[in-house]
């Protein structure tokens, strides 16, 4: 069974869409999913199922500026001018705890695809007492800090003289520009994001995944960034909280698996005792929308089934 509500985000001004696919019966574990930059919950809807059909309720968001999280077509790409991320954060963390008051004593677990998963890394440094477990899913790789401030910077200016709903296409194509390169020749604007032409097609006809995001969006995901990469942030992450990093291992998100294997490894040095590192070759970016899906599902279950 699929439902739809809202509730209040922390911007104060916008109501958050939200969706839950409860399964029949008894509800053996909850699982939120917290998606990527300009994309939308919904399109988790074909995985949700699978997992409902196993007995797991599965709930997640349209974050601020995506999806149905808006109030007028300008808002696209936009989080919130003077608090940005904290917004974000702190809408997931309020769906966590009325998911919670739901399910009391249920184990839960949240998984956070690519801008997502760095929202995710941010949310366990702060919320990660009393998860089953955390999946980081085409994990974006860490960046050199004076790479982050300057675009930071950028970002900025840009707005003092545009004002944060501007959209740079400048910016965007610092971030995203070079993600096509390995594919060329190129058939659409985004061969990066999965093998599958179905859902490629999909995907770049879909306007809800075709809009540009506005500097205000990119500022708070290089503010985001330089947070979870500090030293100190790592160890605030629960020593016994089992994580999960899912990535392609021809994701350019995560620099071919190289760039998630050192945050592997870093999470690893940190002492957290639980941490599992999978790539699957020829995977691109989106790997619950590649060809071989149905295995990343069941690996997915797999490792909930293990945690719960």
């Amino acid at each position: 069974m699929i439902d739809e509500f809202y509730f209040p985000s922390k911007d104060g001004n916008t109501e958050i869409h939200t969706i839950e696919w409860k399964p029949e019966g008894e509800v053996r574990a909850v699982l939120q999913i917290c998606h990527g930059m300009v994309e939308y919950i919904r399109r988790y809807d074909e995985f949700a199922r699978f997992l409902c059909g196993k007995g797991y309720y599965v709930v997640g968001n349209d974050h601020l500026g995506h999806g149905k999280s808006i109030q007028a077509k300008s808002e696209y790409g936009f989080f919130n001018e003077k608090y940005g991320n904290a917004c974000v954060l702190g809408d997931m963390h309020t769906l966590r705890q009325r998911t919670e008051k739901k399910y009391p004593g249920v184990p839960y677990f949240m998984l956070g695809h690519s801008m997502g998963s760095s929202l995710l890394r941010q949310y366990i440094q702060m919320y990660g007492n009393g998860l089953s477990g955390a999946v980081l899913m085409g994990t974006v790789a860490d960046h050199k800090k004076a790479a982050l401030l300057f675009g930071k910077r950028l970002c900025r200016v840009m707005a003092a003289f545009r004002g944060w709903h501007y959209r740079s296409r400048m910016v965007d194509k610092l971030v995203l520009g070079a993600y096509n390169k390995k594919f060329k020749p190129a058939r659409t604007r985004a061969d990066w994001i999965t093998s599958d032409n179905e859902n490629l097609d999909t995907y770049v006809s879909d306007p809800l995944c075709s809009f540009m995001s506005t500097v205000n969006a990119y500022y708070n995901v290089f503010s985001g960034m330089i947070g979870i990469q500090r030293k100190e942030s790592v160890y605030m992450i629960p020593k016994g909280l089992p994580i999960l990093f899912l990535s392609g291992a021809d994701d350019p998100v995560g620099e071919f698996g190289k760039g998630v294997r050192k945050i592997y490894e870093k999470y690893r040095a940190a002492g957290i005792q639980d941490v599992t590192l999978r790539l699957y070759t020829g995977d691109r970016h989106e790997l619950l929308n590649e060809t071989d899906r149905e295995q990343v599902y069941k690996d997915l279950l797999g490792w909930f089934e293990k945690h719960i």
